[in-house]
């Protein structure tokens, strides 16, 4: 007898239907034979299998039991096949009789007392084994959050082999995981309100909050880059349902938690500047996604921008402008999504000091223009902002007190306001926009296509940049409540390329 049990296998951030088929043959001795290109975590669930079956209670066959995983030539990673591959032995075996089997698919890995353990990817084989037809799905308890999202009532979780066998026997009834309401907590650990000055930054995050633009701060060391950046995400609305399994699957693929994303709260990555090319990008022999990845939809936050190394760097080009990253491999090709909001931080010069009155720069010429061209120009027209800080002197620490979150509350209005504002026009926020679309529509008059030509002429900037500059421009006008773009946006927008300005007085000098 063959018995068949249908489960699902990841592939990147997807999952594929392989069925495990088990077939029993006559020998003196038991043993367990798997084929089908499973990686060393399948090939060792032999001696998982068995301990779980005997601990369940339930007789190990006698003879050769081989297993057959299907496709052959896909490669099968991980542990969740372990549930499957006792199933369809207990059914070779006679002693499980589930007549709609094919309507279930299963995954699991056992523990060698019978549990079931939590597996990586959860959330992306649920919604591969639905997109599959499966009618039930069965995952282990702890992951039952994450499949949860699934929100369709065909999952259930199960916290041992015995468990599932009484549930597809009818002796047990399982309720099907539901997905709980969305409730964001209220309480934040910082807000804006909390950051002494720097009200030209903050102007800066709420334009590039609103129209979902990239952001470079500029300053010396504790002017406050880095908690601004940490506070950035709570000016963002919470990830809408379908955003949120998007996040849920690529941090389930990746082995990541995902209850603190449960509740709508954007992604915040900050890798350090040491990170290699592949653990920023993604990649790797198996290719899993990378920080950029676990960025998507939420904000990727880059501490000392000109320290991380120019390859990494420059492999933000692509993601930056289409909002994915495609690793080719010689058999496969991987598409992790990677739509994110960059906010990077640099200091002005290697010192940090440049442009402080009081003890100011120790730096020579030569060092502040190498420390300059460590960002290349490709990646300094991928960012619409640049907003200059300064350190912050003891009389406006002192003459200011933290008392209340009204501005910071006000922020997020404002935020929530102009991002639906720009869906219900266009379908997407003001950072999308292409050129083509920006030009056409109109909403530029005479004054400002001068002004935008004089500024390119200035600061020598490129057409992609002249393009970005119209993107913040028409969020500018969104948060005024314009419908067109004035010359007085447009200024402003200008004004907020300040690594320009800085690269142009240090070639001068």
């Amino acid at each position: 007898m063959i018995a068949r049990v249908r489960t699902t296998g990841l592939y990147g951030l997807g999952g594929v239907p392989v069925d495990v088929e088990v077939q029993l043959r006559s020998a003196n001795e038991s043993h367990i034979s798997i084929i089908g290109l499973g990686d060393s975590a399948v090939r060792e669930s032999r001696d998982r299998v068995l301990a779980a079956i005997r601990a369940a209670g339930f007789p190990f066959p006698k003879g050769v039991v081989l297993v057959n995983l299907a496709p052959a030539e896909l490669k099968k990673e991980g542990s969740s096949y372990d549930l499957p591959i006792a199933l369809g032995i207990l059914i070779a075996n006679q002693q499980l009789s589930v007549p709609d089997i094919d309507r279930w698919s299963i995954h699991g890995e056992l523990a060698l007392d019978g549990r079931v353990k939590g597996i990586r990817g959860a959330a992306a084989l649920a919604i591969g084994a639905r997109e599959a037809g499966a009618e039930k799905i069965v995952v282990p308890t702890e992951n039952a959050a994450e499949a949860a999202l699934l929100g369709d009532g065909s999952t259930i979780a199960v916290e041992s082999l015995a468990e599932i066998v009484a549930i597809l026997r009818g002796e047990i009834v399982p309720e099907p995981l539901i997905r709980a309401p969305v409730s964001r907590s209220l309480q934040k650990s910082r807000t804006l309100d909390q950051v002494w000055g720097q009200e030209r930054a903050k102007r800066a995050m709420l334009i590039a909050a609103a129209g979902g633009h990239n952001l470079l701060m500029i300053g010396p060391p504790g002017c406050g880059k880095s908690m601004l950046a940490q506070i950035f995400p709570a000016l963002l609305p919470p990830l809408s349902p379908a955003e949120s399994l998007e996040v849920v699957r690529i941090y389930s693929v990746s082995g990541q938690p995902v209850e603190r994303l449960l509740d709508g709260t954007r992604p915040f990555r900050n890798p350090h500047h040491v990170v290699s090319d592949v653990g920023l990008v993604g990649g790797g022999p198996n290719p899993r996604p990378g920080e950029i990845s676990l960025a998507h939809r939420g904000v990727l936050f880059l501490d000392e921008f000109p320290e991380f190394r120019r390859s990494a760097l420059e492999a933000l080009r692509a993601p930056l402008e289409n909002g994915e990253v495609s690793i080719v491999r010689s058999r496969a090709r991987y598409i992790f999504p990677s739509r994110f909001q960059l906010i990077a931080a640099m200091n002005p010069c290697p010192c940090g000091r440049l442009g402080i009155k009081q003890g100011g720069c120790l730096c020579s010429l030569s060092a502040i223009q190498g420390y300059l061209r460590r960002l290349s120009q490709p990646i300094l027209d991928r960012i619409d902002l640049h907003v200059e800080l300064e350190a912050i002197p003891l009389s406006v620490m002192t003459a200011q007190s933290v008392s209340g979150t009204a501005s910071h509350d006000r922020m997020v209005e404002l935020v929530a306001g102009a991002r639906q504002l720009q869906i219900s026009r266009q379908a997407e926020l003001n950072s999308q926009l292409d050129g083509e679309r920006l030009m056409r529509s109109g909403l530029l008059d005479a004054s400002c296509l001068a002004l935008l030509e004089h500024a390119g002429k200035k600061l020598e900037l490129s057409a992609r940049t002249l393009v970005r500059l119209m993107r913040v421009a028409r969020t500018i006008a969104d948060l005024a409540g314009a419908e067109r773009i004035k010359s007085e946006h447009l200024a402003e927008a200008i004004n907020f390329r300040s690594l320009e300005r800085l690269q142009k007085y240090a070639r001068a000098a």
